[in-house]
């Protein structure tokens, strides 16, 4: 039987697949989930790099946050990447929830995203 970790790497291994194939050369958000903070990054697939991120773990949100387990911390990281993204002149990207459910906080951030401009 597969451990907890192994299905989780299926799911997001499964996801990736399905993005590359429907991208058509637009960016990655990519999301991590913890059971402390979330973080989320813009990557380009063609050249392996890191664009953008943002995170709980940023000294100036780790103030402002209560904690970086919630959907208000979610919903705030979601504004902060499309502003990021925004000012670099990304606006078009693939969401890549990374194996978790769209759910709670992954779906906070997204809806965050978009409002803020980021189109997926």
């Amino acid at each position: 039987m597969l451990s907890a970790k192994n299905l989780h790497e299926r799911r997001a291994k499964r996801t990736r697949y399905n993005i590359a194939k429907n991208a058509h050369g637009r960016l990655r958000l990519s999301v991590h989930r913890s059971e402390r903070n979330i973080s989320v990054q813009i990557i380009d697939d063609k050249e392996g790099k890191t664009l953008v991120a943002a995170s709980t773990l940023e000294e100036a949100l780790r103030k402002k946050l209560k904690t970086g387990a919630d959907k208000t911390a979610a919903k705030t990281i979601g504004q902060l990447i499309a502003e990021r993204a925004i000012k670099l002149g990304i606006k078009e990207v693939v969401f890549d929830r990374g194996g978790y459910i769209y759910h709670g906080r992954v779906k906070e951030l997204a809806e965050a995203a978009r409002e803020a401009g980021l189109a997926f």
